[in-house]
């Protein structure tokens, strides 16, 4: 049964580990809404549709013509992914009594973690690090990978470009069966995207259980994905589309419970590990490790990008 952070929370019996969770949750707009599968061991088994059997109408006294369907068995491995947060004791006694330097330092240490996190949701490349799981860049292939034009197009330069871009995001939407829950951009774009939609009309804000606002298009959540810990954008606004050089993408996703059910998942194996190692003996340091054995599976059609997207 997958579960999310929200109700890995809610079943943790670990004041800290649930702490941790929670700040996951509020930094985190991949986090927050992917669903986890448990794995026992450290890959997860499963076989993907290639081809449906066969069927038929038949007339009396004759027999169907046996088939079979198939499957292509595909695994992915969880990987070791977290880090550890020392704080000097010498710190924590003489400024502790303003602020919990640990808790400090782990708060900092979730948020560089959901950086890494979602930067790896979309650019993964276990080619690139051999230690790290493919992103959706990565897997995204083929017929889930449509373009807004030869060159690249913009969002809303009038009324003709404005429709045009909309009609490409409901085709990115429609090539997810079930259609997405999401659609992940960079602050450019969805900048760009929420004054089109205005125009267009289907935008939508509400606020969500955090009180951050959350915007829609016609029910599909809209996403800046944000930088990684370096300040770059995960998804830049230099890919190239033809001759241009000044192109973004924006991925659409549809999150799912499991591998019967369309979409993309999270992996784990014992979830969101988080250890207070107390001093250590070979230095006076207090040291928190937060881990997870961690990975993501994209089951079905789960996910598409649409690439060639100018900020114009």
């Amino acid at each position: 049964m997958a579960v999310t952070l929200a109700e890995a929370a809610k079943l943790s019996q670990n004041q800290l580990r649930r702490g941790v969770i929670e700040m996951f949750m509020q930094e985190s707009v991949v986090l927050d809404q992917l669903n986890f599968i448990d794995v026992q061991g450290n890959a997860y088994a499963y076989n993907e549709e290639l081809t449906l059997p066969g069927v038929a109408f038949r007339d009396v006294n004759t027999a169907y013509t046996e088939s079979t369907g198939t499957v292509n068995p595909k695994t992915e491995q969880l990987r070791m992914f977290g880090g550890d947060a020392d704080v000097d004791r010498f710190i924590q006694q003489t400024r502790g009594n303003l602020t919990d330097q640990r808790a400090t330092q782990t708060a900092l240490k979730v948020k560089s973690l959901n950086f890494g996190f979602q930067d790896n949701f979309i650019n993964g490349d276990n080619a690139v690090n051999s230690l790290a799981w493919d992103g959706l860049k990565k897997r995204l292939t083929g017929s889930q990978v449509i373009n807004t034009g030869t060159n690249g197009a913009a969002i809303q330069t009038d009324d003709t470009t404005r429709h045009a871009f909309f009609d490409k995001i409901d085709e990115l939407i429609s090539l997810v069966p079930g259609g997405a829950n999401v659609l992940y951009m960079n602050n450019l774009i969805k900048g760009k995207f929420r004054s089109a939609a205005r125009r267009i009309g289907g935008w939508q804000m509400q606020i969500d259980g955090f009180g951050r606002p959350i915007e829609t298009y016609n029910g599909v959540r809209l996403e800046d994905i944000g930088t990684n810990a370096a300040g770059t954008l995960i998804i830049p606004q230099t890919e190239t589309q033809g001759t241009s050089v000044d192109c973004s993408s924006i991925y659409a996703v549809r999150w799912s419970a499991g591998e019967d059910d369309t979409g993309v998942a999270g992996l784990w194996n014992g979830g969101v590990m988080v250890d207070d190692l107390g001093q250590l003996q070979t230095m006076p340091v207090f040291r928190t490790r937060i881990e997870l054995y961690a990975s993501i599976a994209v089951f079905g059609k789960g996910a598409a990008r649409l690439a060639g997207v100018r900020n114009l």
